[in-house]
């Protein structure tokens, strides 16, 4: 009952933020004056109807010299007619001055640019997870020898060196110089061919060896801690081994905090990195925000906007939530 409890509070804490968020986003966006794109055949006139179609300007006038003027619909008038449009109509909005994609539905090239996106970040965490609990247990296991410190060094170097460097380094090294893998990713819908997981391989080496440092670290430090505590000495006069003791209680209560991290990487396996996308020319999601920024392209920031809200607010109450069914102490507690 608690837990149901828990769970509803933060779901109405998590959308009160969203709602917040959203209303920052748009109202911001919003104070920017518009930029109305046209066509270099086009009526100039069908430009400024469509943005009145939306909501966003009214009153437009032709001048004398042939300039086009307008007015600009009050900010929260226009989110009530965003919110409706949306709820009664499932419309999103349509491309307005991203070049590209003028016109076209803006939820339909968001669900085509979905998949690059979430899978770089799934081989990234299925690769990351693994080798950094790996190390991390094996650091922890020899404590203050060279292996340990070897792997220190490594840690601190990996997690020092922010992703857009090492980006820069595999996409020089490894693409250029070697050319083990090109240096973009490969056009195309084959998402499952070996050729189009070689392109992303750079990509995916440089969201992930961050990822690795940070699970090492952690898995290392919470190790290290439960090794040295009364339960394992508990364990060792009971007569088991070092290795038993070991695998049975140290890994099993080092990986309750660990755990509700590697669910959230899960979640957040979705949101992507903006610089990463861009750098290795991964048509995703991230490249899509940025280049909707750049060309203030309302409807289309406003859903990644919402997009990356959404899954950092989910992914922080799956880490809330999980570790109340991993560690029972919690459960006990709220008892």
């Amino acid at each position: 009952m608690y837990m149901f409890k828990y769970v509803l509070k933060r779901l109405g804490l998590m959308l009160l933020t969203f709602t917040v968020i959203i209303v920052m986003c748009f109202v911001l966006i919003k104070l920017l004056p518009p930029i109305i794109t046209v066509g270099a055949n086009q009526d100039p006139l069908i430009a400024y109807k469509q943005f009145e179609a939306r909501g966003w300007i009214c009153n437009i006038v032709k001048q004398a010299n042939g300039i086009y003027t307008y007015d600009t619909v009050p900010v929260f008038k226009q989110l009530g007619i965003y919110i409706k449009r949306i709820v009664t109509e499932g419309d999103f909005g349509i491309a307005t001055t991203y070049g590209e994609y003028i016109n076209q539905p803006v939820w339909d090239v968001f669900v085509e640019k979905l998949p690059p996106t979430i899978l770089i970040n799934i081989y990234s965490t299925i690769i990351g997870v693994p080798i950094g609990l790996a190390l991390g247990i094996f650091a922890a296991l020899k404590k203050n020898k060279w292996q340990d410190q070897v792997i220190n060094v490594v840690i601190i170097l990996f997690i020092s060196v922010p992703a857009i460097v090492m980006g820069l380094l595999i996409q020089y090294f490894l693409c250029f110089k070697l050319r083990w893998f090109p240096l973009t990713m490969k056009s195309g819908f084959d998402y499952f061919t070996w050729d189009m997981f070689r392109s992303m391989l750079p990509a995916v080496l440089s969201l992930c060896l961050g990822s690795i440092a940070g699970y090492a670290r952690y898995t290392r430090a919470e190790l290290t801690e439960v090794l040295t505590s009364e339960f394992m000495l508990l364990a060792r006069t009971k007569g088991l081994t070092k290795a038993q003791a070991t695998v049975r209680h140290a890994l099993r209560n080092s990986m309750v905090p660990i755990f509700p991290s590697i669910l959230a990487e899960f979640v957040s396996v979705l949101s992507g990195s903006l610089i990463i996308e861009q750098m290795f020319s991964i048509p995703g999601v991230g490249r899509l925000y940025l280049n909707s920024i750049t060309f203030q392209d309302y409807d289309f920031f406003m859903l990644l906007s919402g997009f990356y809200t959404l899954v950092g607010l989910v992914a922080g109450i799956v880490v809330d939530i999980s570790y109340g069914f991993i560690d029972p102490r919690i459960r006990m507690g709220a008892k």
